[in-house]
């Protein structure tokens, strides 16, 4: 790949432009006369006088606009082929020969373009240096009568002649005018390159080349090959022949990647950013079905299909919604398609269903929902989600999803269950925020969003469960937070339940003291047991002096419930009203104070004491001496050196 960089092919307009029609209806020979680009480039190709694969060119018009020309098989057995090159243009041009009038594929050509939203196609009435005048004329109202009964009714028609160049102009005026206005099938700032072509060429490595759907692709992005292929670097990309630095949605494009084989990068896979879009193996859609011409078969739900999406073909079955048992032709309802094998599909993507034998094109579709539950029965407001999502009204599809969540949910929740961005999303329940409808509940990273009535419900569950919790237990000041996730009768993620209870927590309705929830009323008996034992403990502790008794005897002396007599020595540690020195051994605050001080002082004055002297020195028997030193080396008060003490760091 060349690294000449066109800067004129970054700022032109692109649009993607797509052959149609029959086999040897003048598609190929017509691009070659608009753009001087032969697109058949397979030797086969030309010895059989047919397009096979797709082939390629560019055609600049009259006012800067580009079209990338994609020139698509006409012959039935190449209709895939035809699909993958068609699902990325914006502007169709079917090719009907003036000698032959309208014919299967013409008909299935059209379908397909129907099918795949194509708004916009030009007639172009081929070979008219065969035909007299009359004959022109009339195959021209055979169309027009043939076109009536679809969408393209009123597309614009024009003679032309390849050999001669008659009409060229007109038909290159008639695209121009086509263009105006027209906005791309796929907009989003996400690239999504769908691979229909992938080769390696020597000295660059490999090269894969597609429509480039949305977004934009520059040298040196990572992009990954969905479903299952491996992340790479992008080493240069080009337009139409030209490397360019920047690749814009609407135009042909080849890409090459550093460090991969076009085996692990194979045609039908999606180019795209890593971590921004996940293959599906099932996805919930508006399905048309159209059957075949002549044939009145109605749709039997479960069918088998060939579901073309992309430049990809993949089997799978089609399943019609709220026990739809069939689906005449020409009627759309909404269905699950469950695939044989994942595909990265995106709301909004249209898809084509071809039968299994005969393969034909029967119907295809819009993807609704990429990723929804395994279900074909609506639960309550999933019919408004789907109305919503094919409405393309993100609003409303925010608010159909959100109507169906039973707890308090984040922007990228409600984000997913409606398959719209978050930003849209945060956007909407801000909004609603903002007008009293939705309570928030800020938390850091995510806020929470509920209504009202449902945010007093799960706080009302808080409270129960803490009234029940201190009926059981009447002494306990409270519960772990795990504990009462684990109680209520909602499951809730850790996530949502914290923002539940720092709401409550705001309001008053509950309380957290060492990591403790209570009840503010319920709770207040165990408050003030504990309070008087840790005054029971207080003054058994100061009249103890430097000889308290072990802590099991001291909550025996004080006559109180042992679980709140131990709360409350663990508050007074805390509060440094009293010092553990080990784990059946406290001192009062002034006692140890004291004890401290005789230490410090005797290790001034000699510097050096055995256990022995210090213990005198301290008043205490060895019973109190010992834990009290190893709890002064702990604390950096005193320092062992050998069977001697000195001042530690703490007194230095």
């Amino acid at each position: 790949m060349t690294r000449e960089v066109n800067t004129l092919a970054q700022t032109a307009p692109h649009f993607i432009l797509g052959t149609a029609g029959h086999i040897d209806h003048g598609k190929s020979t017509l691009v070659q006369a608009l753009t001087g680009t032969d697109p058949d480039r397979l030797a086969e190709e030309k010895r059989r006088g047919i397009t096979i694969e797709l082939g390629f060119a560019r055609l600049e018009l009259d006012d800067g606009t580009v079209l990338g020309v994609v020139d698509v098989p006409g012959h039935e057995r190449f209709v895939r082929q035809m699909i993958a090159g068609a699902t990325g243009i914006d502007l169709a041009l079917l090719c009907i020969a003036a000698d032959d009038g309208v014919m299967p594929q013409t008909a299935e050509h059209l379908a397909v373009l129907e099918l795949l939203g194509i708004e916009r196609v030009v007639i172009a009435l081929t070979k008219t240096d065969l035909v007299d005048a009359d004959w022109v004329e009339l195959i021209t109202e055979e169309v027009r009568e043939y076109l009536a009964s679809t969408p393209y009714a009123n597309a614009p028609l024009v003679p032309v002649s390849a050999r001669t160049g008659e009409g060229l102009a007109d038909l290159r005026a008639e695209l121009a005018r086509a263009v105006q206005g027209l906005t791309r099938a796929h907009d989003a700032t996400t690239p999504r390159l769908p691979i229909d072509r992938s080769f390696s060429i020597k000295g660059s490595g490999t090269v894969v080349t597609g429509t480039l759907w949305s977004g934009a692709i520059t040298p040196g992005d990572e992009l990954e090959a969905l479903p299952g292929g491996p992340r790479a670097r992008v080493r240069g990309v080009q337009t139409h022949g030209q490397a360019v630095e920047r690749a814009e949605a609407g135009n042909r494009v080849a890409v090459n990647l550093g460090a991969v084989s076009t085996e692990d990068v194979r045609p039908g896979m999606l180019l795209t950013t890593p971590e921004t879009l996940r293959p599906t193996d099932r996805f919930d859609a508006q399905v048309t079905y159209l059957g075949t011409e002549g044939d009145a078969t109605p749709l039997a739900t479960g069918t088998r299909m060939r579901i073309a999406h992309g430049t990809a073909e993949v089997l799978g079955r089609v399943l019609f919604m709220d026990g739809l048992a069939e689906l005449a032709p020409g009627s759309a309802t909404f269905a699950q398609v469950r695939l044989d094998e994942p595909l990265p599909v995106s709301t909004g993507d249209r898809f084509v269903m071809r039968s299994l034998t005969p393969v034909q094109v029967v119907g295809g579709g819009i993807v609704l929902h990429p990723h929804p539950r395994r279900r074909t029965t609506l639960r309550e407001g999933e019919q408004a989600l789907l109305d919503a999502l094919l409405a393309g009204d993100v609003e409303a599809a925010c608010d159909a999803a959100f109507a169906q969540q039973k707890t308090p949910v984040t922007a990228a929740e409600v984000a997913r269950a409606a398959s719209i961005s978050e930003d849209a999303a945060a956007r909407r329940l801000e909004d609603r925020h903002a007008a009293g409808a939705l309570a928030r509940l800020s938390t850091e990273p995510d806020a929470y969003y509920t209504t009202r009535g449902l945010l007093q419900k799960h706080t009302s569950a808080l409270e129960n469960e803490l009234l029940r919790f201190h009926a059981e237990q009447p002494t306990a000041p409270g519960l772990s937070k795990r504990a009462l996730l684990d109680r209520l009768p909602t499951r809730l993620t850790e996530a949502c339940f914290e923002a539940l209870v720092q709401d409550a927590l705001g309001a008053g309705q509950v309380m957290i003291d060492d990591g403790l929830i209570a009840h503010p009323k319920a709770g207040a008996g165990a408050r003030k047991l504990e309070e008087q034992a840790a005054a029971a403990l207080i003054s058994l502790l100061a009249d103890a002096g430097s000889t308290p008794p072990s802590v099991d005897d001291l909550i025996t002396q004080a006559g109180v419930e042992a679980s709140a007599a131990r709360r409350a020595l663990s508050a007074l540690e805390k509060a440094g009203r009293i010092h553990r020195v080990s784990p059946s051994l406290v001192f009062g605050t002034a006692a140890y104070t004291a004890l401290e001080d005789a230490a410090v002082a005797f290790l001034h004055t000699y510097a050096r004491a055995t256990a022995a002297e210090l213990r005198d020195a301290l008043g205490v028997s060895r019973k109190y001496a010992i834990p009290l030193l190893e709890h002064f080396d702990a604390q950096g008060v005193t320092r062992r050196v050998g069977d001697e003490r000195e001042l530690g760091p703490k007194r230095t």
